[in-house]
């Protein structure tokens, strides 16, 4: 399945809510009048577009289609350009990047060791994330070292380590409960010792308002970048696509913290709030790098806002 297909079969709960609303909402022939825009936009609030999209879109549709004939198809293509050019116009600019090189999203050292660090909450997928992550460099042929930086949560590295068993790749643990940045500081020196490509770094997932937790973050940021030029090099902060509009509030200070590059959108196949891509653009003000649509570990895809969009509509198809 190439990746545009799985694009589309992971966004299928929201395509099948969305497309199959406007279908419900409008048919061929009849005139589109202002109950019937109403009622679209509390369909498309319902993926968690937000406010703000929800309105440019039926200000769109009310433009282009109010008080005439109704032709349903002339109206997708209506609210498709509208989501475009709210991805497109949300925030930071969201880079065009190769959709057939699977690592084009990631911003990597010209030379040398990368290191990219990745946070987020507990129950976000992280971890998961990071192996989705792996997989693609390796694949890509770099040579990569995971570092289990969690050291509080025994779950963690164990699921971590299982992972790394799995994709045949090095990784770096530490004792429970120690120094996260001592352990992150090892990966460094093991991936410069082997001569690794790549060093992913997974960190603790407490919540955002743990004061330890901002102290450690900026201590791994410290450390990483002593000992590796210009590192990290990408700065992921993965968030749960299911958790809908509490993401990004719940976001927001780790982002500070972090100091992100990017988000990689985790479990968009789990919901039917696929809409949440469209606010997370506009209020993180960051691009969205991954998305995750699916449990395999080939499931995540590199963000496209048209391919997102096209996409959301022509799922199952």
């Amino acid at each position: 399945m190439g990746l545009f297909d799985r694009l589309k079969q992971g966004l299928q709960k929201t395509k099948d809510l969305l497309r199959s609303d406007i279908r419900d909402l409008f048919r061929d022939g009849q005139i589109l009048d202002d109950e019937q825009l109403r009622q679209l936009e509390g369909k498309l609030l319902k993926t968690d577009m937000g406010v703000v999209a929800s309105t440019a879109v039926i200000d769109q549709l009310r433009e282009e289609h109010g008080g005439r004939t109704v032709d349903v198809e002339a109206i997708f293509e209506t609210v498709k350009d509208a989501l475009k050019e709210q991805l497109a116009g949300a925030g930071e600019e969201q880079p065009d990047w190769d959709n057939d090189d699977p690592i084009a999203p990631l911003s990597l050292a010209d030379e040398g060791l990368s290191v990219i660090l990745v946070a987020g909450v507990n129950g976000v997928g992280k971890t998961t994330s990071i192996a989705k992550l792996a997989h693609l460099l390796i694949a890509s042929g770099r040579r990569l070292v995971l570092v289990a930086g969690d050291t509080f949560r025994a779950a963690a590295v164990e699921q971590l380590t299982m992972w790394s068993e799995r994709l045949g790749c090095e990784i770096v643990t530490g004792a429970p409960g120690s120094d996260p940045a001592s352990v992150a500081y090892n990966g460094c020196e093991r991936a410069i010792e082997t001569g690794a490509d790549c060093l992913v770094v997974d960190t603790a997932g407490r919540l955002q308002t743990d004061r330890n937790l901002m102290q450690e973050l900026e201590k791994i940021h410290r450390v990483i970048a002593s000992k590796v030029p210009g590192a990290p090099h990408e700065s992921l902060l993965v968030l749960d696509a299911t958790t809908g509009q509490n993401g990004i509030s719940q976001a927001r200070n780790f982002t500070e913290i972090v100091d992100c590059s990017g988000i990689v959108l985790a479990k968009l196949d789990g919901t039917a709030r696929g809409g949440i891509v469209v606010p997370i653009r506009q209020q993180m003000d960051l691009p969205v790098k991954y998305v995750g649509v699916g449990e395999g570990v080939e499931d995540l895809e590199p963000f496209d806002a048209d391919w997102f969009v096209e996409a959301l509509f022509e799922a199952g198809e």
